[in-house]
């Protein structure tokens, strides 16, 4: 490699004296498809290249994250060629800045998600979504241009990794933050007792959030859960006493009226441990079966 960074090799034949040397002077050069090849040379001492190449010698601290670890690197360089690599200890502030710049870089996968703070985020962005201002905008781009606000830099360069829930629950302002749990809650109670777990959409889909629960612990309850303050319905996905999914619905009143007889008919030979009343309505809702009631 010159030391203006081209890339150059040495012709089939060349002179032998050129061939094990460490460094040339080149004098000339021509174009070739990969970079370029030396037509005059003459071999050089390391020193004499040093000496000639005084003003282009540089010595850099460079840091990065891989996703796991910060790493320091100080390169020598006389231009663009390496002279000696050596692994530094980065400060904090060093740390800081390699993580944010891989995670702009690379985008917000590079954070490494975990459920919780997947969970989190998704909550988030429905509020958002559906109710605007002030709810924060947790978008790829958003997240991004605010990273320095609820990104845990510490934990991520020191390998530890991070839900980010502390963080993005530090974007609410405190009136938010206050009634978020209520607004979307991480999960609902059933007229069972049972409380399940809320699956909200992901970031960027205009879809609305799932409860999976057995039809039997539903039965009596007309209105369905909502969210956003009321304005969202949550997607009722009513399930077997096998967790399989036997319908899908918003509206709770249609579905024992028109839905749960042909329901019913289909399932209750077939899990004939389980309640399946004529009306559902006046039913004591439960998880459990015929036999515990």
């Amino acid at each position: 490699m010159l030391a203006c960074g081209t890339g150059v090799e040495l012709p089939r034949h060349c002179p032998p004296e050129l061939l094990d040397q460490s460094w040339l002077a080149v004098a000339r050069t021509s174009r070739v498809t990969n970079g370029a090849l030396i037509r005059a040379a003459a071999p050089l001492s390391e020193s004499a290249a040093l000496d000639s190449g005084a003003t282009m010698l540089t010595n850099d601290t460079t840091v990065t994250w891989d996703g796991r670890e910060v790493r320091g690197r100080r390169v020598s360089r006389l231009g663009a060629i390496e002279l000696s690599s050596t692994p530094v200890r980065p400060d904090p502030v060093q740390a800081r800045h390699a993580v944010l710049d891989a995670v702009q870089s690379r985008g917000l996968d590079a954070v490494g998600w975990t459920k919780n703070g997947e969970a989190l985020r998704r909550r988030l962005a429905l509020a958002h979504r559906i109710l605007g201002d002030p709810w924060p905008d947790v978008s790829e781009e958003a997240l991004l241009a605010r990273a320095e606000e609820w990104l845990d830099f510490d934990a991520l360069a020191a390998g530890r990794g991070s839900d980010a829930t502390s963080g993005l629950r530090g974007l609410l302002g405190w009136q938010e933050s206050a009634r978020f749990d209520e607004v979307d809650p991480e999960t609902i109670t059933v007229p069972s007792g049972s409380r399940i777990r809320v699956d909200y959409p992901e970031p960027d889909s205009d879809t609305f959030p799932v409860l999976a629960v057995k039809l039997q612990e539903c039965f009596g309850w007309t209105d369905g859960p909502t969210v956003c303050d009321g304005q969202v319905r949550v997607v009722l996905h009513l399930l077997s006493p096998a967790r399989r999914p036997l319908a899908v619905t918003d509206d709770l009143a249609s579905f024992w009226a028109n839905v749960y007889p042909t329901v019913r008919a289909e399932n209750r030979g077939r899990y004939s441990k389980h309640p399946w009343p004529e009306d559902p309505m006046t039913a004591i809702p439960t998880k459990r079966t015929n036999r515990s009631l």
